[in-house]
């Protein structure tokens, strides 16, 4: 298991200063009380939708392991996105609050799940060098995704795992062959409501659910202040009554059209 040290809320500039140099940074009891509870019910309402049209448990991901996909029509999703105790984190790593909210999501695997590839997201963000001397590596963050544990992660349900300071990295990633015991052990155990700030780039990968249920995290993703790609129109107009000013704010460019 990861020695991961669980920061408290109002650590904001530690955060902002573990994140950049790891490539991610845990922070307990972010997600609470009634929101975390609605959270719970919405993602386990989504995933007996999900499996109940998969009965083979193919997965989206690999057997047994799926992608919760955009899900922000559910108002449950979209009040993830202006959480008190994480925009000050982002703003402290941006350096601004000129951020925005892409979409909000997840995953979640079921028991019998097997351990997943190293993988790095957000690599090829719209960004080529004809050059061939630069790659989004070299860069800030353009995307972070802010994950939340459904249930408390442990090394039996197939909590993720993650790889330190390898965000700006350009080593190949391992196979799960050539992967080191040490990479596999890299996993982070946290209770339900944590908040895991991710660097994309870094590696990553689920683990086995050797459990009995269904280990999942729901998330919230973020485009840095120069950063506005790939950007779809997904949050339903019903749901902005029910939203704070600042999250219709960070939601601006993916409201959807009357």
């Amino acid at each position: 298991m990861l020695e991961v040290e669980m920061l408290e809320p109002e650590e904001v500039e530690r955060a902002a200063k573990i994140f950049l140099r790891d490539g991610f940074v845990a922070v307990k009891n972010v997600l609470v009380g009634e929101q975390l509870r609605r959270t719970q019910e919405a993602a386990n309402r989504v995933i007996g939708e999900i499996v109940d049209a998969d009965p083979e448990r193919i997965g989206n991901r690999g057997h047994h392991r799926y992608s919760f996909g955009n899900q922000m029509r559910h108002l449950e999703w979209c009040q993830l996105t202006d959480l008190p105790a994480v925009l000050p984190i982002l703003s402290a790593i941006w350096g601004s609050e000129d951020y925005v909210c892409s979409g909000n999501g997840g995953d979640f695997s079921l028991p019998g799940a097997e351990i997943q590839p190293l993988h790095s997201d957000g690599n090829e963000l719209g960004f080529i060098d004809p050059l061939g001397q630069t790659t989004t590596r070299d860069l800030p963050p353009a995307l972070i995704c802010v994950n939340f544990p459904m249930i408390d992660f442990t090394e039996e349900n197939g909590a993720i795992r993650q790889v330190p300071c390898t965000h700006r990295s350009s080593a190949p990633i391992p196979t799960l062959e050539e992967e080191p015991p040490w990479m596999k052990k890299s996993i982070i155990c946290a209770p339900a409501g944590t908040a895991l700030f991710r660097d994309v780039r870094c590696w990553h990968g689920g683990t086995a659910n050797r459990s009995d249920r269904a280990r999942a995290m729901t998330n919230a993703h973020y485009y840095a202040p120069w950063f506005r790609g790939g950007l779809s129109p997904c949050v339903p107009r019903a749901h902005l009554e029910h939203m704070s000013p600042r999250a219709r704010q960070l939601c601006r460019y993916i409201i959807e059209d009357n």
